[in-house]
């Protein structure tokens, strides 16, 4: 695959934000009055990134219109694309109870049309440190744009990553010797008490360490994913479609991709801090690293 433009980066802002009350990607946290989003698009230009897509809901289009957009059309290339639970595959239709997105995997799959170049996918609401941008299109312009099967993922410490006002949801990775990924288990009430930090669901305890990889939904990828995407989708569709609150995310298309060894994902460390606001309680620690920058 040969690298005729730079890499771009794609945010997922489509999120509905329950558990924080409120949309966190508008929620102006910086000293100046920046978001989040604004860090990470600052970010990606100073690394070489070309274009900024971000996956929106379309109510939540001239917001970010008047809020996001200004601040960086003359140094970088925006663009929306949007998420609707009615964006289906022909011969689908959507389960009138259903009420939210289906997940990040089909966040990523509605950019298709927008991207054609590898390209790095990160969540709106997170703040990942300008040295994870620096490593990514590093990572993407070396490796990725020679090599359409070899895909990344900037890892974070578990004990990093946690919240002390609720559980979080983390994909937990297993490497192999040469730093590349395994396995992805996504676990959805890791909580941290004390010294001990486990993962309670279903009625099974898994205890972790802390210093366990996870993804931050922090990954590079080539087109190929889009393939898979499409595949997959389809397949999550015709088990759920009974099921209003089954998501589908990039994790378990990762999975599927190291399991049938259809692309290697190498994961790349980062001096980076990650902080982000889950709870609403998370905010004003949020805000102070944000002003200690």
């Amino acid at each position: 695959m040969k690298m005729d433009k730079k890499p771009s980066l794609l945010i997922l802002a489509a999120g509905m934000g329950s558990r924080y009350g409120g949309l966190k990607q508008l929620d102006q946290m910086g000293p100046n009055g920046e978001t989040i989003l604004d860090y990470s698009v600052k970010y990606a230009s100073e690394a070489g990134f070309g274009k900024v897509v971000l996956v929106i809901r379309r109510h939540m289009e001239d917001d970010v219109r008047r809020v996001i957009f200004p601040r960086y059309t003359s140094t970088i290339e925006m663009e929306c694309v949007f998420q609707e639970l009615d964006m289906l595959p022909q011969g689908f239709s959507v389960n009138p109870e259903r009420v939210k997105p289906y997940g990040t995997a089909h966040a990523i799959l509605m950019a298709k049309d927008a991207i054609a170049e590898p390209f790095t996918v990160i969540n709106a609401d997170d703040f990942y440190g300008k040295d994870s941008f620096n490593v990514m299109a590093d990572f993407l312009t070396k490796e990725t744009a020679r090599n359409e099967r070899t895909f990344s993922m900037v890892g974070y410490r578990l004990k990093e990553t946690l919240s002390e006002f609720g559980t979080v949801s983390r994909g937990v990775c297993s490497l192999d010797k040469n730093g590349s990924l395994v396995a992805v288990n996504e676990m959805r009430k890791i909580s941290a008490n004390s010294s001990v930090i486990q993962n309670v669901e279903d009625g099974v305890v898994t205890d972790l360490t802390g210093d366990e990889f996870v993804s931050m939904n922090f990954w590079g990828f080539s087109t190929l994913i889009f393939k898979y995407l499409d595949e997959l989708f389809i397949d999550f569709l015709n088990k759920n479609s009974n099921n209003i609150t089954a998501e589908y995310p990039i994790p378990d298309v990762v999975t599927y991709v190291l399991q049938n060894k259809l692309a290697d994902v190498k994961v790349l460390p980062t001096t980076s801090e990650w902080f982000g606001v889950t709870y609403p309680e998370d905010r004003p620690a949020v805000v102070e690293k944000l002003k200690r920058l």
